[in-house]
């Protein structure tokens, strides 16, 4: 089915049909990735005997380079690949680091983890950048498409967040699995609903006409002649030369360090360089998006300790009193759940303050995001008072707070992209949403970090001290979270005024 472009933007209704395939292709990836990273720390400390701190320390390394790879994985696309084979190259390696970690996850851990950190780094941007494509410019129905999209994402992150920490443990399908073979079955798992994402999307190409093609090269004459094939398989070996380096990174997490003191500043400085040759009016801009940016890190180095030290408290410090489900799978996919749920009447909230005149602007929002933020922090750290005497409390508790941290997380992520595209001149577009993504690298980076200095305790300490000592590390971020909200709220209006036009 040759479609062209303006064929597949010129659809009735709400949405293109074509959204639907993505979204599905989306929603099992997703599942594959949230639930490889539902089970890393976990799966550190209780298989690989790694201590709390190495295990955080490691994660937050892993978590890093799968954010920073999104920057590489974009480049290719864009200059190279296009969509379609980045995401399908992508797709391939994170089946093969699920399918390695499925044969042994003992012996081959940090080889499956590299080939899952680089695949996803090929196939998340490009996903997205394809349904965006759907659309004409200022079609008022995309942010109905990628909310529909959103709604893919949280999907797969619900159900893998849940079901692959739930049957590595052995709390799930126990009966049918035989022991020994859990974690086997568990990673195996996310290698298989990779295949359907990739089968999904087979089927899917024909109804995309030139949406996510391999970007021709030109000549000098202007003719336009098909990106010559050494490029292409250039790429592929280059992403495969990456894998030994990211495992020996992820394994020796001092070599992270030095990569993140360095591509940080590198990137600051080539951005101050750009920010020169622009108009006053620009850096301005620019300015705003940086305050943004560096705020988005301390944002999610604070929200990521689910996947890393919130693990190792779900697993040690809280019963299953929430109808007898598994709290590492809670804690792995409440989140999703919680956005499922409240996605769009906070949508209709919006629109409703904004018509009444009162909706905050975009700086505001960010402000309330660290607040909530911080308010779930202090929530978890509030659960240590109903706990019984071996340190055990309540998982119903902890999911009330999960729900108020995804409340900050609506008012700051879903329109941390958006106001990139807005303050970012056209030349710069591609670099600040790079920088966006690197913010979350960082984020990821500074999480592990946050959790290797709240394992504080004794290895020999009662489950009790343990308890004190999470919690109170908790109470601390509570407290760094909303002074980062009443900073942003306080210096909201210097930021507008930096925005100029831009709401």
């Amino acid at each position: 089915m040759n479609l062209t472009l303006d064929q597949i933007q010129d659809f009735k209704g709400k949405y293109p049909k074509q959204i639907w395939s993505l979204f599905f292709s989306e929603m099992w990836e997703r599942f594959c990735f949230y639930g490889m990273r539902g089970m890393l720390v976990f799966f550190m400390i209780s298989q690989l005997n790694l201590g709390e701190k190495e295990a955080n320390l490691q994660y937050g390394a892993t978590q890093a380079f799968v954010y920073a790879f999104t920057f590489v994985g974009g480049l290719f696309a864009d200059k190279i690949l296009g969509f379609r084979k980045s995401l399908f190259w992508g797709g391939i390696l994170m089946i093969i680091g699920s399918l390695i970690l499925a044969l042994d996850p003992h012996q081959f851990f940090f080889l499956g983890i590299s080939f899952t950190v680089v695949g996803t780094g090929f196939f998340k941007p490009n996903i997205s950048t394809m349904v965006g494509k759907l659309y004409k410019k200022g079609d008022n129905r995309t942010d109905a498409g990628f909310s529909l999209f959103y709604a893919g994402i949280n999907l797969g992150a619900l159900l893998g967040g849940y079901l692959c920490i739930a049957i590595g443990k052995g709390e799930l399908l126990s009966h049918l699995i035989p022991e020994g073979l859990h974690w086997n079955v568990a990673f195996g798992l996310a290698a298989v609903v990779m295949v359907i994402s990739l089968v999904n999307f087979i089927f899917t190409q024909r109804r995309l006409g030139p949406i996510g093609l391999q970007p021709l090269k030109v000549l000098k004459n202007g003719e336009l002649v098909s990106m010559e094939k050494w490029k292409e398989y250039g790429v592929y070996a280059l992403s495969l030369l990456f894998i030994p380096m990211i495992m020996v990174m992820v394994a020796k997490t001092q070599y992270t360090d030095y990569f993140m003191y360095a591509v940080g500043p590198l990137t600051l400085l080539y951005l101050f360089y750009e920010m020169s040759k622009v108009s006053k009016s620009e850096r301005s801009k620019l300015m705003a998006a940086l305050i943004f940016i560096l705020f988005s890190i301390i944002f999610w180095g604070i929200y990521e300790q689910s996947g890393g030290s919130l693990s190792i408290f779900a697993a040690h410090n809280l019963n299953n009193d929430l109808l007898g489900l598994d709290p590492n799978g809670v804690n792995n996919s409440g989140g999703a759940f919680f956005i499922l749920l409240v996605a769009i009447p906070i949508g209709l909230l919006w629109i409703w303050l904004s018509k009444k005149k009162l909706e905050p602007n975009t700086i505001i929002k960010f402000g309330l995001g660290f607040i909530f933020l911080g308010l779930g922090f202090y929530a978890i750290f509030a659960t240590q008072f109903f706990a019984n005497a071996a340190g055990v409390t309540s998982l119903s508790l902890f999911t009330i707070a999960l729900f108020i941290i995804t409340l900050g997380e609506m008012c700051l992520s879903p329109i941390g992209l958006s106001i990139m595209t807005k303050l970012s001149t056209q030349k710069l577009q591609g670099m600040m949403m790079g920088m966006w993504f690197l913010a979350s690298a960082y984020g990821q980076y500074v999480a592990g970090l946050i959790g290797a200095n709240m394992a504080t305790a004794r290895e020999d300490a009662s489950n009790i001290e343990k308890l004190h000592a999470y919690t109170s590390g908790y109470k601390e971020l509570g407290l760094y979270a909303v002074i980062a909200g009443v900073i942003l709220i306080l210096i909201s209006p210097l930021v507008k005024k930096l925005m100029q036009e831009v709401r």
